[in-house]
């Protein structure tokens, strides 16, 4: 078998280095996409931009927006002296947010009365408004405690204790950074791209140079084909794996608390389900365009959308859930985020090898036989 195997081995490997466009991307998108993904997206809101239009204009309100705009969520952007303003503000997009502050909000303060303050929220991203709605009340309830502690400490009282105290302690991601959630899902996400698109070039390539009668009239067999066209790939793949991953450790910070030795394992798997996606494309293909476009379609949205990267499966409907069983993704960034963030290994992740293996084979497999179909 080898000395059949070692020449197409042979070819592919003397066709990557020949050819610099594919080199460039085999090693430079998988990092360019995950630095600048890693850094576009996040669930992390900072930096909202803040009106304030302050009636009272106290040492009290002035306080009282210190809060919000010391926490590092808020940037107070303008103090608007009119209601009027409020449409022009929030429609240009310039303040995200608006507090209102009544003329009387010092003295309610002072004589313990409810104080009323108005928050006008830009909500046409539902998400970012209730994650900036969180900030506000924590803050807000925070100031009200504050005002509590202060008013029975000036008259000599004990401070009240609250009815029920909360411990909370955060298990694995302790600090709730949404990086640590979001990298191993972008190396997921990055590498099933990259390694389709590259494989869905080797099949289509050969029947565009018309070499393949030349590959269908030589005594190797299909499986040893296949085989010698897929071991290159997968090697440089597999340096593409340490490379995407140490970028996530050492330049993002992401804590890496698993066994690399797991990790190869199950990116060997992962990788020759997602090259086997793209020698299935390559067998059905006309041309290297399209083979492509097919690969990124059958890959890179199915791996955003219904891996769990993004939006929770949980929350999805059962038919879309349903389909999601069979994104190899989906099992492969569980691992990810196990490996990455808790530190388990085969005892813990078995059942999601389990699927991710059976997946790889029968996507293999439907590759190999499509494939023996089109050279008979």
């Amino acid at each position: 078998m080898f000395p059949r195997l070692w020449p197409i081995v042979r070819k592919e490997f003397l066709h990557l280095i020949r050819d610099s466009r594919t080199l460039l991307m085999t090693f430079l998108l998988p990092i360019f996409l995950l630095i600048v993904f890693g850094y576009a997206v996040s669930y992390d809101v900072r930096n909202i931009p803040v009106a304030v239009l302050d009636h009272d204009r106290s040492q009290a309100s002035r306080d009282y927006i210190a809060r919000f705009t010391g926490s590092g969520y808020f940037n107070r952007v303008a103090n608007i002296f009119s209601a009027s303003e409020f449409d022009d503000w929030l429609d240009s997009g310039r303040a995200k947010v608006i507090f209102t502050i009544p003329v009387d909000f010092a003295e309610n303060i002072r004589s313990h009365q409810k104080a009323t303050v108005q928050i006008l929220m830009d909500g046409s991203d539902p998400t970012w408004a209730s994650s900036a709605l969180s900030y506000i009340n924590s803050i807000n309830n925070k100031y009200y405690q504050d005002l509590i502690r202060t008013a029975f400490s000036k008259r000599g009282m004990p401070p009240v204790n609250e009815p029920v105290r909360l411990i909370t302690r955060t298990w694995y991601n302790e600090t709730l950074r949404s990086l640590n959630f979001f990298v191993p899902g972008l190396i997921c996400v990055i590498l099933m791209m990259t390694s389709a698109t590259l494989t869905s070039l080797t099949i289509v390539s050969e029947k565009e140079q018309g070499t393949m009668e030349e590959l269908v009239a030589s005594p190797i067999r299909t499986k040893e084909l296949m085989l010698g066209k897929l071991l290159p790939y997968v090697l440089i793949a597999f340096l593409d794996v340490l490379v995407v991953t140490a970028i996530g450790v050492y330049w993002f910070q992401v804590p890496f608390k698993g066994n690399i030795i797991f990790l190869a394992i199950n990116s060997l798997i992962f990788l020759l389900g997602a090259m086997g996606i793209g020698l299935l494309v390559s067998t059905v293909a006309h041309s290297s365009q399209e083979s492509m476009q097919i690969a990124l379609l059958a890959t890179l949205l199915p791996a955003i959308t219904l891996s769990g990267f993004v939006f929770p499966l949980e929350s999805m409907p059962w038919l879309l859930r349903l389909i999601s069983f069979l994104i190899p993704a989906r099992y492969f960034l569980t691992i990810l985020r196990g490996i990455f963030l808790k530190g388990v290994g085969f005892w813990c992740l078995w059942d999601q090898m389990l699927a991710m293996s059976v997946l790889s084979l029968i996507i293999l497999t439907a590759a190999a036989l499509k494939f023996k179909k089109r050279i008979d």
